[in-house]
């Protein structure tokens, strides 16, 4: 039986070529707190708000990929899961390997070639899922989103994996359907499949929403620190302002607030 975190995001990740200016960028515009964490041959920087760890950050290797925003999801048992996903398609980047103190993970991109990871966690009294994704709380994700070639197959594969289920499917215009799912009867995030001049990295790929508290201000901070807004501002159902950008290095990111 899957425990009550399997499936939940659980934390999000930045390879970027600056990590000291990231830091600069990010912990202004989300309330974050950056400090440096003991990892062994790299340098490692962890965001936190109000005593809660939220995302980490670190300079990718010359010659890789370009900056991004990995997302992270917890599960019982990360051998077992990247096996299966494999069995279906899902590239390994990273083998399962341990954390010290954290647990172990393990990076993969899926059937259609969007990023993401997988952390097995070491037991915590609060589950193991931590407090990075939160739908209400300003600083946290609030919502989690993939952009895929076939969202009907990607929603199909995680599903499977990650104990999710299909919540809702939102016509969003010809031929364009958002695919809302949900873990433990919760709605954590949705996928849609990429449509041309759509704003975002524009390749399968997953996109956090960090929340704020009025997207305007927000989106004043972002073109004032070097980031670039990617498309016009959306309402979306519920009143919630939703709006793209990229960080000064080029990473993809979103926000989700009032007006």
């Amino acid at each position: 039986m899957a425990s009550t975190f399997h499936g939940l995001p659980c934390w999000y990740e930045l390879s970027t070529t600056d990590a000291a200016a990231a830091q600069r960028f990010y912990g202004p515009l989300f309330g974050w707190t950056w400090t440096r964490a003991e990892m062994p041959g790299m340098d490692y920087f962890i965001a936190s708000r109000d005593g809660v760890m939220i995302a980490g950050a670190m300079a990718g290797e010359a010659g890789g990929p370009p900056p991004a925003w990995t997302t992270y999801f917890a599960v019982d048992d990360v051998d077992a899961t990247v096996a299966a996903m494999a069995a279906e398609g899902a590239g390994v980047i990273v083998q399962p390997t341990d954390i010290p103190g954290t647990g172990r993970f393990a990076v993969l991109s899926d059937p259609q070639g969007a990023v993401f990871g997988l952390l097995q966690p070491l037991p915590m009294e609060d589950g193991g899922a931590g407090g990075a994704f939160d739908l209400q709380k300003n600083g946290h994700v609030n919502w989690n989103e993939l952009m895929a070639a076939d969202a009907a197959a990607a929603l199909d594969f995680y599903c499977r994996h990650l104990g999710w289920t299909p919540s809702r499917a939102m016509e969003m215009g010809p031929g364009m359907t958002y695919h809302i799912f949900a873990q433990g009867g919760r709605d954590i995030g949705g996928m849609m499949d990429i449509a041309p001049g759509m704003p975002g990295p524009g390749f399968p790929s997953w996109l956090p929403y960090f929340g704020v508290e009025g997207i305007g201000a927000a989106l004043a901070a972002v073109t004032a620190a070097g980031g670039r807004p990617a498309g016009a501002p959306q309402e979306v159902p519920g009143g919630t302002i939703v709006a793209s950008a990229t960080d000064p290095q080029g990473a993809a990111f979103a926000m989700a607030g009032r007006p």
